[in-house]
């Protein structure tokens, strides 16, 4: 099976970052938000979009 290199390269990424955490979510999310904290300006923030409403075909 064909195996991207980019989707590989940033999956390793992902697990290494993880690990420094010992694969603790809590612990990564609060450093992430430090980070934000550290470089507001490199956040980005949308405004929400609402969904367009579909037609359903009776």
């Amino acid at each position: 099976m064909w195996e991207d290199p980019i989707v590989k390269e940033t999956r390793e990424a992902r697990a290494e970052l993880f690990a420094r955490f010992n694969n603790d979510l809590g612990a990564l999310c609060r450093f992430l938000r430090e980070k934000e904290k550290e470089h507001p300006d490199r956040v980005v923030t949308l405004e929400p979009r609402r969904p367009e409403p579909v037609e359903v075909e009776k």
